[in-house]
């Protein structure tokens, strides 16, 4: 099999091509996210095949097939099969059936099959992969990716999309970003990450305290709050463009969070001697009180049709956590276990809000759903776990863990398993803040 490239004046962006011919998407019958009991399906990917075999072609097979595999498996989806235990080399029989025998993978226990070809010219990049159900002998997806060189993760990142929609009938997490605040440079600065903590970057240069980031609905802008200017201002700021405002009002602005589908967000205020959350635009000008009641309503965070918004008051006594009514303005406490309950988090189906939950002297995380029922902590004897945030898809959380020390960024599933480290930079990490799935520019 030989790949032809496209004239390079063609490649301002990665062009993609279907290679399943009467193409008819999968029933999405290979992994119910919703399930608890999740099975990890066995998975198979193995080196890429070079296609004209130069020392470029062979390091990208190799560096493609591992990220493919790690990208995959940071899901949770997937049980990665040993490549020592393959009965078969792709890269000597073949990329595709009748040459590529499936009976050869079925025997070593994988159920799906990753196939791949890679063809390099200059700087030019073909990369030709395929997902394969073994036992049913079934191509389930191919695509056919042309870029440059430099697109390589973007190009596996693509095709994970596409594994992860045919066999979830979601999108996944594969352009999402995670902001965090991390004291590396000896003061408070928020940073930003890839959903699997590739490529951290540092995003404010305060040399003061920044705090809460909060990604607007399209992931371009943040809001957060910084003492840059000696009070806890909220600042609201586009992510690609040098614009936004500063909301500086007396006494504390903090806590932002973005309403779904609106440039608007809401934020704790306290100019009025009282701290109360507000509906403001995005370009920081009030519209309404959200909140009206004697103690502290802070840490907003709304539902994803944005009708209702969880939020932690101590109106009775210690913080709890509460749910409003947007139209009928009513409120009603959520949790009622435990005396300390904050920074709710509301999951992106709708239906359970994670929250952090001090119990014994340590803060562990939590889930509930939204009606109350089904309450279920996630994290246990492990140090203090904080700041939970959703993944786009539901599928996973972040949040802020002390159990290796100082504080790190830690990932798990929706049902509290596969608990692990995102990333360690110097100083301690907290504040995690997942955002949605980021169109590229």
């Amino acid at each position: 099999m030989r790949f032809s490239f496209r004239a390079a004046a063609l490649l301002i962006a990665l062009t993609i091509t279907c290679l399943v011919p009467g193409y008819c998407r999968a029933a999405f019958e290979y992994i119910d996210i919703t399930s608890p009991s999740l099975r990890k399906i066995p998975l198979a990917v193995p080196i890429f095949k070079s296609l004209t075999p130069n020392y470029s072609e062979d390091k990208i097979a190799v560096e493609g097939a591992d990220l493919l595999a790690s990208t995959l498996d940071f899901t949770g989806y997937f049980k990665l099969l040993d490549r020592g235990a393959f009965l078969e080399d792709p890269r000597k029989t073949g990329l595709v059936p009748p040459t590529l025998k499936l009976t050869n993978w079925t025997t070593i226990g994988a159920e799906l099959l990753v196939t791949a070809g890679v063809s390099v010219s200059g700087t030019l990049l073909e990369m030709e992969l395929r997902l394969y159900d073994t036992f049913k002998g079934r191509l389930v997806v191919g695509k056919r990716y042309t870029g440059y060189i430099t697109d390589q993760r973007k190009i596996i990142r693509r095709f994970c999309s596409e594994v992860i929609f045919e066999l979830t009938g979601n999108r996944g997490i594969f352009s999402s970003k995670i902001a965090f605040v991390s004291t590396g440079t000896k003061t408070k600065e928020i940073y930003t990450c890839d959903f699997d903590g590739y490529d951290p970057m540092q995003l404010t240069r305060s040399r003061s305290i920044t705090l809460s980031p909060a990604w607007s609905w399209d992931g371009q802008w943040l809001a957060y709050t910084s003492y840059e200017k000696g009070n806890p201002d909220l600042f609201i700021r586009h992510l690609n463009e040098k614009r936004g405002t500063v909301v500086s009002k007396k006494g504390i602005n903090i806590t932002p969070a973005w309403v779904p589908n609106q440039f608007a967000l809401a934020a704790t205020l306290s100019f009025s001697g009282d701290q109360e959350i507000y509906l403001l635009t995005g370009s920081g000008e009030i519209i309404k009180n959200l909140t009206s009641n004697w103690g502290i309503d802070v840490s907003p965070s709304w539902s994803p049709d944005g009708k209702q918004m969880a939020f932690v008051s101590d109106r009775a006594g210690s913080p709890q956590i509460y749910i409003k009514n947007i139209d009928s303005g009513e409120a009603r406490r959520l949790t009622f276990e435990g005396k300390y309950n904050t920074s709710p988090s509301w999951s992106p189906k709708g239906d359970k809000i994670a929250y952090e939950s001090k119990d014994n002297g340590n803060f562990n995380i939590r889930v509930i759903g939204v009606d109350g029922a089904g309450l279920y902590q996630l994290t246990n004897d492990a140090g203090d776990n904080e700041s939970p945030s959703w993944a786009p898809d539901g599928s996973l959380i972040a949040f802020s863990s002390t159990r290796e020390g100082p504080s790190r960024i830690f990932i798990m599933t929706a049902f509290g398993t596969d608990q692990r480290r995102l990333l360690a930079l110097p100083g301690e990490q907290t504040n995690p803040s997942w955002s949605p799935n980021i169109a590229p520019n």
